[in-house]
């Protein structure tokens, strides 16, 4: 179905099977059946269109995914030829060359000794692997009592059974409970709500290495003989992308080595560009145990997830009988792979990482201008990715009540942006946030149009409160 041949008839019918079959993810379903969805058919560049011919700038990259932009037709060639050579074959004791050829890319690309790549389907599955690799590593280093795992409040890691015990988000995981048991909570990185996590008052440097003595508290007050890993995306996407202060993944990563913990880099969302490095870890100056990824690996063009891992972890599965037993019917798909060489390949020759480095600077301070309104508390983030937190009061940082948060985010900010042609993300998992993760080849002229749209809407929802 084309742009040309769409037509108000068909979106009605589309409209129609979507209300009847279509179940969608994180998701009130109760508005789909009484307002229907936005069906979205057509993407390219930095732009989509929706199947009435409306044009939105997608300020989201689809998902934090189409990093290379939509419409590449070099990715689509690359899928189409692969599919008809060797459309699938899994890498259960077998191998095919795409495989291979990607996990030696990303070896290359990885820090460190990170050298060994386990290939999934996405980023949850990749989180995944990581917290049962982790158990099962000190397992076979004969301390079985390290199984339990850390991470920061608020933060998403995924929603399979495991990841979701990683994840620290109460009211996602609520309904599923019991889940993994194992999971701890420690602070995030938040400068802007630091006093209120229990900050006394500092530069945001000392509050970083504050944020990272909790985990060593976190560690001790446990005990180090039952802690496997701690899992810290670079920047951490729920919330409101909250960038580590200088000096705390230094910090992090000298309490791991302390008291023999895994220090496991989710990059799920930042890595590939989206902080200005294959991965974010480079950006801080840290080199983790594992790094899980995924997303825009292939720009979105085929799905697929890793894991990539020291050689330290490796060291027990090279010799003899000892297997993790573990994998994905789909994981290192051979079309997937081959998508992802291509993208690589894309980012190095148009230097789309070096691009977000030279720009990031000029995004931000185009975001900052929006400081000026009354309802706009912070803008914070790093790369290509920023989060503007919304309050009701400036001056003492106070945000809206879940009613509030209701109306202004679900009855009119989303809904509003998108109708002023920018789909992005209105987000209360934390505190109120708009996020911004726009493909790497925006530049000056679409971060103006973006800050003009934010400021139009904003304004009027001000005038709602």
């Amino acid at each position: 179905m084309t742009m040309e041949t769409l037509t108000t008839a068909n979106d009605a019918d589309l409209q129609q099977k979507a209300k009847d079959h279509l179940w969608m993810h994180f998701t009130r379903q109760s508005v789909v059946e009484e307002h229907g969805t936005p069906i979205i058919v057509k993407g390219e560049g930095h732009h989509i269109w929706d199947s009435k011919g409306k044009k939105y700038i997608d300020g989201l990259s689809g998902l934090f995914v189409v990093n290379a932009g939509h419409g590449r037709q070099r990715l689509a060639a690359v899928a189409a030829k692969q599919a008809e050579e060797l459309a699938f074959f899994p890498i259960w004791s077998y191998a095919h060359p795409n495989a291979i050829e990607l996990a030696d890319r990303l070896a290359d690309y990885a820090p460190g000794d990170l050298n060994r790549v386990f290939f999934s389907t996405g980023g949850g599955e990749a989180v995944e692997t990581a917290f049962k690799l982790a158990k099962y590593y000190w397992k076979l280093q004969g301390r079985p009592t390290k199984h339990k795992v850390i991470s920061r409040a608020i933060a998403y890691h995924g929603t399979p059974h495991g990841a979701l015990a990683i994840t620290g988000i109460p009211a996602m995981k609520e309904m599923f409970e019991p889940v993994a048991p194992g999971g701890f909570r420690v602070p995030n990185t938040n400068f802007y709500r630091a006093e209120e996590m229990g900050f006394a008052g500092g530069t945001e440097e000392q509050f970083g290495v504050w944020a990272a003595n909790r985990i060593e508290e976190m560690i001790l007050f446990e005990g180090p003989e039952t802690v496997a890993a701690v899992f810290l995306e670079p920047v951490q996407n729920s919330g409101g992308c909250f960038p580590p202060p200088p000096g705390y993944f230094q910090r992090v990563r000298e309490i791991c080595d302390r008291y023999d913990v895994l220090l496991v880099s989710d990059e799920v969302i930042c890595a590939f560009g989206r902080i200005g490095h294959m991965f974010a870890c480079d950006a801080y100056g840290y080199v983790p145990d594992m790094i899980t990824c995924a997303k825009a690996m292939t720009s979105g063009y085929s799905p697929i997830g890793a894991t990539i891992v020291s050689d330290k972890i490796y060291e027990p599965f090279r010799h003899g009988s000892t297997s993790f037993y573990h994998g994905y019917t789909f994981g290192g798909h051979p079309v997937s792979a081959a998508v992802a060489l291509e993208n690589l390949a894309i980012f190095e020759e148009e230097g789309l990482n070096e691009r977000v480095r030279t720009l990031s600077p000029v995004f931000r301070s185009t975001l900052e201008k929006l400081k000026d309104l009354p309802i706009v508390g912070d803008v914070r983030g790093d790369g290509y990715f920023f989060g503007i937190e919304l309050v009701k009061d400036k001056a003492t940082k106070t945000t809206f009540d879940d009613d509030e948060s209701e109306r202004l985010l679900r009855g009119f900010l989303s809904k509003a942006l998108f109708e002023a042609g920018l789909y992005c993300r209105a987000d209360d998992r934390g505190d109120p946030v708009i996020q911004l993760a726009p493909p790497l080849t925006i530049g000056e002229p679409e971060f103006d149009e973006i800050e003009s749209i934010l400021r139009g809407v904003l304004t009027e929802a001000w005038t709602r409160l």
